[in-house]
């Protein structure tokens, strides 16, 4: 079924356009857990659906058709954001990318050219922060996101998860003014050039990639903003959660629409690529440059599999100038 999609693929882009794909899709319709998979050939105007078996899983676009890009890694084409647009599944529409549970994994892998990280900072997630500061409405569950300083992720990459939806609590049950679990590479996000970040979660450790490479990042406490004691005591045997891998587990936050009727009645997280509700607005933070391919497992990926992963967009291809 899988050779199937690729072929059926294969043949649309052949008949829209003699667009060449850099990379091969096959490696990434073949590895085990995969939901969903998204090469964003198609053109403007129409939903973005994924070519993994599990189901197409429409992405909307918001705010006005969004621009192909006669490039990208696996349809020969990609998806251009201007940073004022966003791709949206609603959430009663996730389906099985509504991945949560105390003993839920996933992880996430996307090819990406990224313009300004001063503002892009949102890959693609189901994660909806609420207003803003001190609120706990939020229903958070898992998010590629950039640039997050607050707790030491300046311009690096930083994947994030939820167990409560709204802020994280410590284990006495007090609460940051933010959500405050997410693992933050050495590297910084390149910038204006094509490359691939990936995250993936075991269900206690999330780990963040990018280019195919994880480097391990030890948590400096003073220097990382993460002196608080939930950070340096409050990890395996109660030592520090590190940040690359970072410690956090205790699962992802599952929407009850009962449980939380009052609490969060903002009903659960769609489903977005681009943009995430972040202080009361999807744009403030939207992302700015080219998607060529994004996917969604429901399982920790290995540093092995994410490397295939890596090698299979041939980013070095993206990267060439051409005569265009």
């Amino acid at each position: 079924m899988l050779f199937l999609s690729w072929l059926a693929l294969s043949s649309s882009v052949t008949a829209i356009h003699a667009a060449e794909a850099t990379g091969d899709p096959a490696v990434v319709l073949q590895t085990p857990g995969l939901v969903s998979f998204w090469t964003f050939g198609e053109e403007a105007g129409q939903a973005r659906k994924s070519i993994a078996d599990e189901g197409e899983y429409p992405l909307s676009e918001v705010n006005g058709p969004i621009p192909r890009s006669d490039r990208g890694p696996y349809s020969g084409f990609s998806m251009d954001l201007n940073g004022k647009q966003y791709l949206q599944l609603p959430y009663e529409e996730t389906g099985k990318l509504n991945i949560s549970g105390p003993e839920a994994q996933v992880s996430m892998f996307a090819v990406v050219r990224i313009i300004d990280l001063n503002q892009s900072r949102t890959i693609a997630g189901m994660w909806s922060e609420g207003k803003g500061r001190n609120d706990d409405t939020g229903t958070r569950q898992y998010a590629m996101l950039m640039n997050m300083p607050t707790y030491g992720g300046p311009k690096q990459l930083v994947p994030h998860i939820s167990s409560e939806g709204g802020v994280t609590r410590r284990a006495d049950g007090s609460a940051f003014p933010w959500c405050a679990d997410y693992a933050a590479t050495k590297q910084q996000v390149p910038e204006e050039e094509w490359c691939t970040l990936a995250f993936t979660y075991d269900g206690e450790y999330i780990r963040a990639y990018i280019n195919g490479t994880f480097e391990e990042r030890k948590l400096d406490a003073k220097k990382d903003r993460r002196d608080d004691p939930y950070f340096t005591q409050e990890g395996p045997d109660g030592k520090d959660r590190g940040m690359n891998p970072y410690y956090h587990g205790r699962g992802i936050f599952a929407y009850d629409s009962d449980k939380h009727a009052e609490s969060k009645p903002g009903g659960g997280a769609d489903f977005t690529v681009g943009a995430r509700y972040a202080v009361g607005s999807f744009l403030r933070e939207a992302t700015k440059g080219k998607f060529g391919g994004l996917a969604v497992f429901n399982r920790a990926l290995t540093e092995e599999e994410i490397a295939a992963l890596h090698k299979s967009a041939n980013i070095e291809a993206l990267n060439t100038p051409t005569n265009d």
